[in-house]
């Protein structure tokens, strides 16, 4: 019997539930996917304290749930997922962070490790030289606040009439490249003018552009669907919303103060501060907060768009004959409105997805044509250094833990710790040592994102595997990575 803070009962080798009642407040019980040593880990990160704190919200139904990444964030746990009722729930900056929108777009290609090895270091020195990064960094994009209102409304339809990327790749974004209630008159000006400069930027931190290969194939059925087998190389491009997103929730985490006193909850966690869906507050923020999730999915655009055409200076062919289509881009730090069933009817509910990616199962209506029968392609990237995964919905995501599934490796470890522990500089000899070029501007931020500071991706993906809440299609090993 394993000891932890809250009685936790073992529902399978996968799942587990900490019952209703075990904190004064709780409106739902709460479940985490994980196996043992990653629930014992998860406690001691106080992690399952947030997962508990989650499950005390107004209008929260079925239960607070945790992904097998789960560690301590801000108010929510990164990889919390929690679905509110319409009419009585609430919406939480906290449960989608402050990196708004923040996901992985991943592209194939027809090139296999041997086309792309003898040129890899001149193709890793293109792309640090066409696509800006680090902290605070602007890009080669300067909008005017009138240009980056439009970008904010109109999400990748913007990009594709600029000329950047193609007029299918919007098919393969999360809503079609754009959430619809985005209102730029809800955003601040202080958040749109972090913004102006910042479009076609990868940021720092855990962010990367990373060129891999294909070294395993689980299901070569849904491999072929996607245009993928054994030795080809594909681009995983993980950032988000820069400094507008983050300004975005830092202003409305004040609001989200004001409304808590007017409304007189009961919060264990100030940082769980929120508004009635249906308040002025509440609508106030998922507009501004849509207008993130499309600044966030252009940018990625944007950047896929500076990827391709360094790809065809170094091959000296179209990116279409380099097959260089897009797999997917898919957000894990967002709440979103959606249908799901539940109580045996089906029912709209604002779904919060922190540091976890949506994983709708075969059929469902959002997905693309040619992977409705299948399901949604799931992004998992891992640690620098370490494979990343791509996997698919399923059926049963959509049933235990309304369509949602892990989102990368999750750390174990502070920033700050990592950077007393390991050098930026001896960590990048022993990864170029096994076959991996890096290139980043900063030793420091490199040695805050050394493989040990997280946990095992391939321990994670194991989880939700095999418990089917997202099934494994294939596996990508890193050849060359890029971080600001």
């Amino acid at each position: 019997m394993i000891k932890l803070r809250y009685e936790v009962n073992k529902i399978s080798d996968y799942k587990w539930e900490i019952p209703k009642g075990q904190k004064e407040g709780m409106k739902v019980p709460c479940i985490v996917f994980a196996n043992e040593d990653l629930l014992i880990t998860a406690d001691q990160d106080n992690a399952l304290e947030q997962v508990v704190n989650v499950a005390t919200l107004p209008g929260v139904v079925k239960a607070s749930f945790a992904m097998p990444d789960l560690h301590w964030g801000y108010g929510f746990p990164i990889g919390g997922v929690a679905a509110m009722d319409m009419e009585t729930g609430v919406i939480s900056p906290g449960g989608v962070g402050f990196d708004i929108s923040c996901g992985v777009r991943m592209l194939k290609t027809n090139l296999t490790k041997d086309d792309i090895m003898p040129v890899m270091e001149k193709l890793m020195y293109e792309l640090n030289r066409n696509v800006p990064k680090g902290v605070g960094v602007g890009g080669k994009l300067r909008l005017s606040k009138d240009e980056l209102t439009r970008l904010v409304t109109q999400g990748v339809d913007w990009a594709i009439k600029k000329g950047y990327g193609w007029s299918e790749d919007k098919l393969y974004v999360e809503d079609r490249g754009r959430m619809p209630d985005a209102n730029p008159n809800k955003v601040s000006f202080k958040a749109l003018k972090r913004g102006q400069s910042q479009v076609g930027t990868l940021g720092a931190g855990n962010h990367y552009l990373e060129i891999q290969v294909v070294d395993q194939v689980y299901d070569e059925k849904i491999a072929k669907v996607f245009g993928l087998e054994e030795g080809q190389i594909t681009v995983m491009i993980h950032c988000g919303s820069r400094g507008f997103g983050h300004q975005v929730c830092s202003d409305y985490i004040e609001v989200m103060r004001r409304v808590v006193a007017r409304e007189r909850y009961k919060l264990p966690d100030r940082q769980l501060g929120c508004a009635p869906i249906n308040s002025k507050e509440g609508r106030d923020y998922y507009q501004a907060m849509s207008c993130a999730a499309n600044y966030a999915v252009t940018n990625r655009h944007v950047i896929g768009h500076w990827v391709r055409e360094c790809f065809e200076r170094i091959f000296n062919k179209s990116a279409e004959k380099l097959g260089m289509n897009l797999i997917y881009d898919v957000s894990h730090n967002i709440a979103k409105f959606e249908k799901h069933k539940f109580d045996d009817k089906e029912k709209m509910l604002c779904v919060h997805r922190k540091g976890a990616t949506r994983a709708f199962g075969p059929g469902h209506p959002d997905l693309p044509g040619k992977y409705k029968s299948y399901g949604q392609p799931v992004i998992i990237g891992g640690t620098m250094g370490t494979v990343s995964y791509l996997l698919i919905g399923t059926e049963k995501s959509m049933k235990e833990s309304f369509g949602s599934t892990c989102h990368g490796a999750g750390r174990v470890m502070s920033r700050g710790k990592a950077k007393r522990l390991f050098r930026g500089d001896a960590l990048k000899r022993e990864l170029e040592s096994g076959g991996i070029k890096i290139i980043s501007d900063h030793m420091s931020g490199l040695a805050e994102e050394a493989p040990k500071a997280y946990k095992d991706v391939n321990e994670i993906v194991d989880v939700t595997h095999n418990f089917g809440i997202s099934t494994k299609v294939v596996r990508l090993k890193p050849l060359g990575v890029l971080k600001g």
